[in-house]
């Protein structure tokens, strides 16, 4: 069970976690907790580092942001026993979950599960500290924005759980935003794949790199939320939203779900030399500088040049701009442009495999709505389009309507 930062957000928000862990052990079932820390407490801890010095050593920076969820496992554990259940708290080094060197956005090596196993069969709750592990140096790591999801993940690899139940402020993962469109309809089985499209192009459920390690260890994991009472049907349905292998999912849609992305910028380089090489001289110091490009079109321009144009995050946009134009005088490209007011909506179905018109009808709907796409991508499972982000609203519910995902 991972419980985030809304559903352990203060004292009264813990003891209703603890009444949910202790339902599932009055049940009968073994149980381990990751927490995340209390909501807005990692906020505050980053900008202390910042205010002291923009340019803090990450490994410090590690020590002062994971102690959020060590404070979070300590109380978590302290409520179980107040109710009569045995616990007690873990943090990353004394499981261990061990990392790399990458402080501030560190990824997994291995967990050790066969402590936490003989705490839970000997009765205990483990209460975990999500989002932190520990370095080969011995100092502690963090695992980077959404870390705890992946923290959860990992452990029910580790311990063989048969379930990883992911608490959060929503009910289940839907076929769209429900903010948008409220015929949105939420989905009782997704797969894994669909879900790290979903994930990859702006859905928030799900950090995309816990979803990628459910894939390859084969972790089935639910999604609900901690603040309604959600009980199994009779039937034995589960409550929220599962995902899984494909395999278990009896009947396919044509699409599943429709995301979304603000967080776009557009970089567009015109009049490129064209010559063999210019492609990797483009984003060959874009890559070195850690910057992620995404949707990608090239066409043919005047006077045997060509023209480039892709997308990169809000974020990364100031320095992949600086990257670009330090490369001006090798490169000898004519005019660099910039739009940040763009959006990315991305239509993700297992169906589209072994069906075909899923982009026609996309291109279809929007033209009728008088909405200019600017960038196209497509995988195997998604298709992916830019447009201005004023349209993003409007966009989104004609195709939710398009491919028949309203709710009766």
């Amino acid at each position: 069970m991972k419980f985030g930062g809304t559903s352990v957000a203060d004292l009264d928000r813990i003891r209703a976690v603890a009444d949910r862990v202790r339902a599932q052990v009055e049940a009968g079932a073994q149980v381990a907790v990751v927490v995340s820390a209390m909501s807005g407490t990692t906020n505050r801890l980053v900008g202390y580092c910042e205010s002291l010095s923009p340019l803090y050593d990450p490994r410090e920076y590690d020590a002062v942001v994971a102690t959020g969820e060590q404070v979070t496992s300590g109380l978590l554990a302290i409520a179980l026993q107040n109710l009569g259940v045995a616990a007690r708290s873990w943090q990353g080094w004394q499981v261990p979950i061990r990392t790399d060197e990458a402080h501030g956005k560190a990824r997994i090596d291995s967990i050790a599960g066969d402590a936490l196993i003989a705490s839970m069969q000997a009765g205990e709750v483990p209460v975990i500290a999500g989002f932190q592990g520990v370095a080969p140096s011995g100092r502690i790591t963090t695992l980077g924005r959404g870390g705890s999801d992946t923290s959860a993940v990992a452990i029910a690899a580790a311990v063989k759980a048969d379930r990883c139940d992911i608490y959060t402020d929503v009910d289940g993962i839907y076929t769209t935003d429900p903010r948008i469109v409220p015929k949105a309809r939420k989905l009782e089985r997704i797969t894994y794949e669909e879900m790290l499209e979903l994930a990859s192009v702006g859905a928030k459920v799900l950090q995309t790199r816990s979803v990628e390690l459910a894939m390859k260890e084969h972790v089935r994991v639910q999604v609900l939320s901690s603040f309604v009472d959600q009980a199994p049907a009779a039937d034995g349905r589960l409550p929220g939203s599962l995902v899984v292998d494909e395999d278990e999912i009896v009947e396919q849609e044509l699409v599943t779900g429709i995301a979304y992305s603000r967080d776009e910028a557009k970089i567009s380089m015109r009049r490129i030399p064209d010559r063999p090489g210019i492609a990797a001289a483009i984003f060959g110091p874009l890559s070195e500088n850690n910057i992620n490009v995404d949707m990608i079109v090239q066409s043919t321009g005047e006077d045997a040049s060509t023209n480039m144009t892709f997308t990169t995050s809000k974020t990364d946009l100031p320095r992949a701009v600086a990257v670009l134009e330090s490369l001006r005088d090798d490169i000898q490209y004519g005019e660099l442009a910039t739009d940040d007011a763009v959006t990315k909506i991305s239509v993700v179905g297992v169906g589209m495999r072994s069906h075909a018109g899923v982009a026609s009808t996309m291109f279809r709907t929007l033209s009728e709505r008088g909405i200019n796409i600017q960038v196209i991508s497509t995988s195997e499972i998604k298709v992916s389009v830019l447009i201005a982000s004023e349209y993003t609203e409007l966009a989104v519910r004609a195709l939710h309507t398009a491919y028949g995902l309203d709710a009766a």
